[in-house]
């Protein structure tokens, strides 16, 4: 029988029989999702990066290599980074340093974030610029109500390890940050809740720009019925893991050399 409404992975995700074969699925799920942002328009040149931590060795993580468009990236492009921020395995050469800097203290502050996401996608980073978090003013919304960080001290490029813990400290245990001046974080469970936050997060961000530059009243869900919304409706991971099906039988379709 359906679980109705189901709240955990398990309920409609059964364990995949192998180390291997749980590997290879977030791998072709992290292909994917480079494959999605690259059709949203949220590449920009280098920037951005996808990580999805190994299931065995969970120090590591699988992340794009530098350099490689998000339009073009496949499983086989994808490299795999160590603690040290080493590429241990993958063909290409080249990592990009602020995705160590931000994702490597990411998986180690939050061991319970299978992956993570950012890029500089021109809704998010408009935002980022207001250095505020998004009000509650639609459904859609209401999925990162309290549940989102802001992290408010833009110092340049990220590239050492201690920007990365800052981050990750404004990130603390919530689904996603804004980072001020920056763009767009998410987190979670799986590289398909992930990419779905990114891209709910990114349609809010659009939405409240939007929404205020009319000039007119923005009417706010008063706080019990978003942490209701929140909670029952939109924001919890499985929420979000479901949200994306759609997104990835369109992508997979369109784009099945991504698997290779």
């Amino acid at each position: 029988m359906a679980v109705a409404n189901p709240s955990r992975y398990e309920e409609i995700m059964p364990a995949r029989p192998t180390i291997e074969a749980e590997r290879l699925h977030r791998k072709q799920q992290l292909a994917g999702a480079f494959r999605v942002f690259g059709k949203f328009g949220f590449s920009e040149g280098v920037a951005g990066h996808i990580t999805a931590r190994d299931p065995e060795l969970t120090d590591h993580f699988w992340v794009n290599p530098f350099g490689i468009s998000f339009n073009k990236i496949k499983v086989s492009d994808l490299v795999l980074v160590n603690e040290h921020g080493e590429i241990v395995e993958g063909k290409h050469e080249m990592l990009n340093k602020a995705a160590f800097a931000i994702h490597s203290r990411i998986h180690e502050a939050r061991p319970d974030a299978i992956a993570a996401a950012h890029a500089h996608s021109i809704y998010g980073k408009t935002w980022s610029a207001f250095g505020k978090k998004l009000d509650p003013i639609t459904q859609d919304a209401c999925a990162f109500y309290e549940d989102h960080g802001l992290f408010d001290d833009y110092t340049g490029v990220v590239n050492d390890l201690g920007e990365g813990d800052r981050i990750a400290g404004a990130l603390g245990d919530k689904k996603a940050a804004i980072l001020k001046n920056h763009g767009l974080l998410t987190v979670g469970g799986s590289v398909e809740e992930v990419a779905w936050w990114f891209i709910s997060m990114e349609r809010c961000c659009q939405a409240q720009i939007l929404a205020e530059s009319t000039g007119n009243k923005v009417h706010l869900i008063d706080h019990e019925t978003a942490l209701m919304t929140r909670n029952d409706g939109v924001g919890f991971p499985i929420a979000g893991w479901f949200s994306y099906q759609p997104i990835w039988q369109d992508i997979v379709e369109a784009n099945p050399d991504l698997l290779d």
